[in-house]
């Protein structure tokens, strides 16, 4: 499912417009990534979580010119589903 497909739904369950549907949820994604880039989880009771993982710093090998690398600790988005999202979905998949 793509962004327009999401549009798509939003307007059709609550007779929204398109771009006011666009635009919030251009605005729900603008916070989000805002808030993790601030390191600060976003929490969605139902649905899931946004949170920011740390990554260790780890040594990793270049292969074609055969030397090692050290790749530094970081950061990288990451969702969670919540409880009751992941057991629908396996449900469904049953």
């Amino acid at each position: 499912m793509t962004k327009a497909d999401i549009v798509n739904e939003i307007t059709k369950k609550t007779g929204i417009d398109k771009v006011t549907a666009l635009n919030t949820i251009e605005a729900f994604m603008d916070v989000v990534k805002d808030s993790l880039v601030n390191d600060e989880n976003v929490y969605l009771r139902g649905f899931g979580s946004f949170i920011v993982k740390k990554r260790a710093q780890k040594t990793a090998r270049n292969i074609s010119k055969n030397t090692t690398i050290i790749i530094p600790e970081h950061n990288i988005p990451a969702f969670k589903p919540s409880k009751t999202f992941t057991e629908a979905v396996k449900k469904h998949n049953k």
